[in-house]
């Protein structure tokens, strides 16, 4: 994401996903600070983390040995850093859990060491 330049000002425009609402903003670059244009304040605080820090909930599928399915469905307990997402994706392939898994159950605990969960969604039992 990067911010167009417009009269001399950097900006961008986001749509906020905090609430159904789904609020314009506008963000306006001035020196190291982000002045927020639309929304409420829980947008305002959205936008000023989505341009200093971006975070993302991961859902992916892992391998699973002898379960009824071949794959578990699995996501972050919390958003993780946007920029770590490739190196967690690598990390998350090389994985292969066994079963019998239940749903909610913490499968690998801090990620990365940025104290962020992997959870399990789906109960997958064991193959008889």
């Amino acid at each position: 994401m990067k911010l167009k330049e417009q009269k001399s000002e950097e900006f961008l425009e986001l749509i906020c996903i905090v609430c159904p609402l789904g609020c314009s903003l506008s963000v306006v670059k001035d020196n190291d600070c982000f002045q927020v244009k639309g929304g409420c304040k829980k947008g305002e605080r959205y936008a000023q983390e989505e341009m200093t820090n971006p975070r993302r909930v991961v859902t992916t599928t892992l391998r699973i040995k002898n379960g009824v399915w071949r794959r578990i469905p699995v996501r972050t307990s919390s958003p993780f850093p946007r920029d770590k997402i490739p190196e967690l994706m690598r990390f998350l392939n090389s994985l292969e859990v066994e079963a019998p898994q239940k749903r909610g159950d913490i499968m690998v605990k801090n990620l990365l060491g940025e104290g962020v969960d992997l959870v399990v969604t789906r109960t997958i039992e064991r193959r008889e």
